[in-house]
């Protein structure tokens, strides 16, 4: 997993002006080498816009045309902005400010507040949600899990488009959102939220937008101090700019028009937070003179997967839709994507699982492999299949790598080797940056070779030599880089919660992949109600849903799976079909305007227990029903639990604990994670049901024929009462 460029991360800095511009396409050089007026860049996906953007600051700096200092480049994450420091740091382009709209926003928040305001700076809460809930409280409103995440999301869509509370019912319908309670309930809740802030004297990340915009609109003296720093301004991912984000835009330009921007309205996926490609599709408009350069040469996708993606928007319609990028792969031909149909939810996770573990048995490394869906609820069910199969990942959004306590422990270990290094005796032999930061990391777990299986002592291994890596890295490009040079380096990272890239197929939302790239990519769940959406109505949200699509088929490099499942539990109802985005592009099937196509033709492979047989297969089954209070299951936590959430439990609590340690016992004999023995969810299940034969305990879901061979007798002896830990500890 990498960035939008799959090149070194510390190549040679270029000696000169020129050196920067080498090796860059003609329209790449063009973007690099207009730094006058108003640019507008259109970018399609894998195009190389990063690399245009950061070589057009570098060769303004390095020639001497920008002055670093008053250059500010921003985009949307904390991951991206690194990115960019990393890369204007290379190539020579030392103290441009690159930094996310609210780091931006925040630093000059701080600074000007005492002269703007007066006293201290009010509290900056990282989450919100909380006082929401209080905020209905007060409103006499009781607000579910769901509810209230989702009354947060308006309020925040309420703020980035300048909405006051009294103003989002009528807002909300024009704009057509399907507000989760009453408009007026909302409004009301909205009302209480910004006066319990006030209240607790705190603010939100919307308020750091608006409060900057507040301020440099009011006081002209700090907007020209702002406009006098900064001079020259750089917008990536121009297409996701919020209304609030472009009138802070505006603000820090002035009546100036020194402004690059750069986008793709085929990306734009996230309109549901506000943003809008209108500012992107109307800047000509607005800048009747800029220079307007297209990137259409795709370096990262295989032909192959280039005429899917190209294919996909072909079919779409709309204003961001006219504005379409022909991508023309400049790579070698690859394989064509592969569709698959499944019967069933469970069997599409088990056969994606067992493609990828004969990828990584043939050698393609895991973290190249990405499996990519619509919803983050559809991760539980690829979690329990590659644990399934013994296929290590990782999980986009969750424990970031810097928080890792083994990266940690390394981190306290390097910054002493760094300050106290020469009276180390594991330095003795370290002639360079890579084997120092392997002499100190040896004594925090770090080997030559990687250790046996794919659990948990294989993951810290994992974390320690993406820190070798990174210091192989910095070598190349620096080969004079020493400790203290790697500690900063790490530093930065860690601000910019930067990671390197870690061993372990990633687990993400099509959301959260925006941006990434793998060599295979699986993405799954591609259904009518899902792709797109159940609650995709308008002609507005079916197109959105469909360019989430599109930035999914452009994450592959090489290899792109697509599947879909006719029914979501085993022994459903397979009225399920394949989405409408892929008629015309599936093999046996006609484009059509309407819903998608009854046809399935050949070439489309049939994911059944036959095709896979290496993947052991339970039986059909009826539809699984709670069997407390008999109610259809569909939620894949409760279908494994068989019964709902909310019903009672009648779990042995004993026999749970004696579960547990009997699964801690089984992970560090194996090497792996507890969960690739039995997850918590099944432990729970096995408690509650006290199976007490093989039959019964093959009926509980997460129960596979392979774990009912590795594991049934010993599982059956502690439902049984029996102690089979007992005489492990010589082993």
């Amino acid at each position: 997993m990498t960035a939008a460029t799959h090149s070194t991360l510390f190549p040679q800095v270029p000696d000169s002006a020129d050196a920067v511009l080498e090796g860059l396409d003609p329209e790449q050089r063009a973007v690099a080498t207009a730094l006058r007026g108003p640019v507008c860049v259109l970018a399609g996906a894998g195009t190389g816009k990063t690399r245009a953007i950061t070589h057009r600051i570098a060769y303004g700096v390095r020639a001497g045309i920008l002055q670093p200092s008053t250059v500010l480049a921003v985009t949307f994450t904390n991951r991206a902005a690194g990115e960019m420091r990393g890369r204007l740091r290379q190539l020579g382009a030392h103290g441009v400010q690159a930094r996310t709209f609210h780091s931006a926003a925040l630093r000059q928040l701080q600074y000007f507040w005492p002269k703007a305001i007066g006293g201290g700076m009010p509290r900056l809460v990282d989450r919100k949600i909380q006082l929401v809930a209080d905020a209905a409280a007060a409103c006499g409103t009781r607000l579910d899990r769901g509810e209230l995440r989702d009354v947060t999301a308006e309020i925040e869509w309420s703020k980035v488009t300048q909405t006051v509370p009294a103003d989002y019912p009528y807002a909300a319908a024009k704009a057509g959102r399907e507000a989760p309670r009453a408009p007026a309930e909302i409004a009301h809740i909205y009302a209480a939220y910004e006066n319990l802030k006030r209240d607790r004297a705190v603010i939100d990340f919307e308020d750091v937008l608006l409060l900057t915009v507040a301020i440099l609109q009011d006081r002209h003296d700090i907007a020209e101090q702002v406009r006098a720093q900064y001079q020259h301004f750089v917008v990536d991912e121009y297409q996701d700019v919020s209304p609030l984000q472009q009138r802070l835009l505006e603000l820090w330009l002035g009546d100036r028009d020194n402004l690059c921007v750069v986008g793709d309205a085929s990306q734009t996926i996230y309109s549901f937070t506000g943003a809008t490609p209108d500012h992107l599709l109307d800047f000509r408009t607005r800048h009747p003179g800029a220079t307007v350069v297209k990137l259409v040469r795709d370096y990262r996708s295989s032909p192959q997967v280039v005429r899917l993606a190209n294919g996909l928007l072909a079919q779409a319609h709309g204003r961001a839709a006219d504005h379409r990028l022909e991508l023309v792969s400049q790579r070698a031909p690859g394989p064509e994507p592969v569709h698959t149909e499944y019967t069933d939810e469970p069997a599409e996770a088990e056969g994606a699982a067992h493609r990828i573990r004969e990828l990584i048995d043939a050698g393609v490394p895991a973290a190249e492999i990405a499996v990519l869906f619509r919803t983050n609820a559809q991760s539980e069910t690829y979690e329990q299949a590659l644990a399934d199969a013994g296929v290590p990942y990782q999980l986009r959004g969750a424990e970031r790598f810097f928080d890792r306590p083994e990266v940690r422990k390394a981190g306290i270990a390097l910054r002493g080797a760094a300050r106290f290094g020469g009276n180390d005796s594991l330095l003795d032999d370290a002639v360079d940056l890579p084997s120092q930061v392997r002499a100190v990391l040896s004594g925090e777990g770090w080997a030559n070779e990687p250790p046996a299986g794919s659990g948990a002592v294989r993951e810290r291994w994992e974390s320690l030599a993406a820190l070798v890596n990174l210091a192989h890295d910095l070598a190349a490009g620096n080969p004079k880089a020493t400790l203290a040079d790697f500690v900063a380096e790490l530093d930065e990272r860690a601000n910019a919660q930067h990671a390197p890239t870690v061993q372990g197929v990633t687990l993400a939302s099509l959301h959260a992949a925006k941006g990434l790239e793998w060599d295979v990519v699986f993405l799954v769940g591609v259904a009518e109600g899902m792709l797109p959406i159940t609650y995709a109505k308008t002609d507005e949200q079916i197109e959105e849903e469909r360019r989430l699509l599109y930035v999914g088929v452009t994450r592959a490099r090489e290899r792109l799976h697509v599947s879909w499942a006719l029914s979501r539990s085993p022994g459903g109802r397979p009225n399920r079909r394949a989405s409408r985005f892929l008629d015309g592009l599936r093999p046996g099937t006609t484009p059509t305007a309407g819903r998608a196509g009854t046809t399935t033709g050949a070439g489309v492979e049939r994911g059944t227990g036959r095709a896979i047989p290496a993947v052991p297969r339970r039986a059909q089954r009826s539809p699984a029903r709670c069997r407390v209070c008999g109610r259809t299951l569909t939620d894949a936590g409760e279908m494994k639990l068989m019964r709902c959430e909310e019903c009672p439990s009648d779990m042995d609590e004993g026999l749970y604990e004696r579960l547990r340690e009997w699964r801690t016992v089984q992970a560090e004999r194996s090497g792996q994670p507890d969960f690739c023995v039995f997850t918590d969810r099944t432990l729970v299940a096995i408690a509650e049901a006290r199976p007490e034969n093989s039959a019964e305990l093959s009926r509980i879901p997460g129960v596979l024929n392979r774990k009912l061979r590795s594991y049934g007798d010993e599982v059956l002896a502690i439902c049984a009462g029996q102690d089979v830990n007992e005489g492990d500890s010589d082993d």
